[in-house]
């Protein structure tokens, strides 16, 4: 079979299985040689190779036969991707009869590049530090990923990343992968969900696979884990991962983690797993600010245009845009390639005009809708004081420092007036409201603590 034969099997393999499995486990293998009968392939792990053997040997063969290349079985041996492939599994075949399982072994210990070690979800190319946008919410956690990007020396393991959804917390992950491959490519870098960390779990367990399974994970030399909430409440997989964790901190490994919230925020997760994630870096990444978003605008302008052509925009169009949509970028940056390919395929300036028609859907569901009674039902949840209490008299400092942090809260995610929430408050008066609110602000800047508390609670709002 040619190169080009075999790729043709690959697209429809591609179609066969779907995405997600032709990249994790289609992809990673090599053609060694096809003689009518056998289809020799090759695999950089012996996990990969049981997996595919089990799994969709009978789907290559059908893809095999769409193309006119017969063959009656699938063999897969263990080898390093890269020219010498064919050459290493004839050496494998010649010897089988002398030491079968010696030729396989010695080419799983065969160093190799990360991406063909241990195969992982597919990296975003868009998502590098090139790419990224830096401002005051993100800048801690950008300089963090940078420096494990960097592959030195780091002083905090794991590097734990959370915030709301589209921050940045993926794009800086991925960020890291690939800064850690160009700089050291023989580095086994493995990134992946949690979900897809249980998904492999679960069927190791199933089909008794457990050591190739701890294998895999603890021969890496950084593991990356994306939205580690999902294993909350799942205790086997909960118990692997903490020895994976274990085991990988041990040999110095780095562990880069992210969630949608702190460690100990996550319910249902086991309070060893808490404590070791907390022992690290825990960063958090705050809603972009109109700066931020702003400067995201006008990066992702450049990158459009050259998908889209010169696309004209008007004045006024990015601040209108960095203003309206607030909470999510991958949301500001649909909107933004949206707008781009309405212009260059009816050939006009983005005006803001066109900017409302055509973005009404997403200027109508990005609009603030959180209420003042919301707010305040939040604050007193977090605080575990009365609803009563907010709304009341008392001016003991437990009850009145969450009024004023809901005070704060309303003015800045409602369009209420002063007024308007001082009768929420109780029949306050408007300059009770701007005294609650200047306190916060003044508070915010000395006390971290309330910082965190502050940026917890919009984002529980905003969802």
């Amino acid at each position: 079979m040619t190169n080009a034969a075999w790729s043709d099997v690959r697209n429809t393999l591609r179609n066969l299985v779907g995405d997600n499995n032709f990249i994790t486990w289609i992809d990673p293998l090599d053609l060694a040689a096809h003689d009518g009968v056998v289809a020799h392939l090759t695999a950089p792990t012996n996990f990969i190779a049981n997996w595919v053997n089990r799994n969709f040997a009978d789907h290559i063969l059908k893809a095999m036969t769409t193309h006119g290349m017969r063959a009656e079985r699938v063999e897969i041996a263990v080898a390093p991707r890269g020219a010498g492939a064919a050459a290493r599994v004839q050496r494998t075949l010649s010897a089988r009869n002398d030491a079968p399982q010696s030729e396989p072994a010695r080419a799983a210990a065969t160093p190799a590049r990360a991406e063909d070690e241990v195969p992982g979800a597919a990296l975003d190319p868009r998502y590098t530090f090139d790419n990224f946008v830096v401002g005051k919410p993100n800048a801690l956690a950008h300089a963090a990923a940078r420096r494990v990007g960097e592959g030195g020396s780091v002083t905090f393991n794991p590097l734990f990343l959370y915030g709301g959804v589209g921050l940045g917390k993926t794009h800086l992950m991925h960020a890291i992968a690939w800064e850690l491959q160009s700089r050291q490519p023989g580095a086994r870098v493995l990134y992946l969900s949690a979900e897809q960390f249980m998904y492999r779990f679960v069927q190791a367990l199933r089909d008794r696979q457990i050591m190739d399974f701890k294998s895999l994970f603890r021969s890496v030399d950084i593991l990356m884990v994306d939205d580690v909430q999902f294993i909350a409440g799942k205790e086997s997989t909960q118990e692997e991962f903490f020895h994976t964790f274990n085991a990988l901190v041990d040999q110095n490994k780095q562990i880069v983690i992210s969630a949608d919230r702190a460690p100990g925020e996550i319910k249902d997760l086991e309070e060893r797993i808490k404590s070791r994630l907390s022992s690290g870096l825990v960063v958090d990444l705050h809603p972009t600010d109109y700066e931020l978003r702003l400067g995201i605008l006008q990066q992702k302008v450049e990158l459009n245009r050259a998908n889209y052509g010169n696309v004209e925009i008007g004045a006024g169009v990015l601040e209108f845009l960095a203003h309206r949509i607030t909470t999510n970028v991958r949301v500001l940056e649909g909107a933004l390639t949206r707008l781009f390919a309405l212009a260059s395929l009816v050939g006009r300036e983005v005006t803001l005009d066109l900017a409302q028609d055509c973005l009404a859907d997403i200027l109508r569901s990005s609009d603030r809708k959180v209420t003042v009674e919301e707010i305040q039902r939040k604050v007193a949840e977090h605080y575990n004081i009365r609803l009563s209490d907010m709304i009341g008299p008392k001016r003991v400092r437990t009850i009145a420092r969450p009024r004023q942090i809901a005070m704060y809260l309303a003015k800045t995610m409602t369009t209420r007036s002063l007024p308007d929430i001082g009768r929420r408050f109780g029949g306050r008066d408007h300059t009770t409201i701007m005294h609650g609110v200047r306190k916060v602000e003044e508070l915010r800047e000395s006390d971290p603590q309330l910082s965190e508390d502050l940026d917890l609670l919009r984002r529980l709002l905003e969802r």
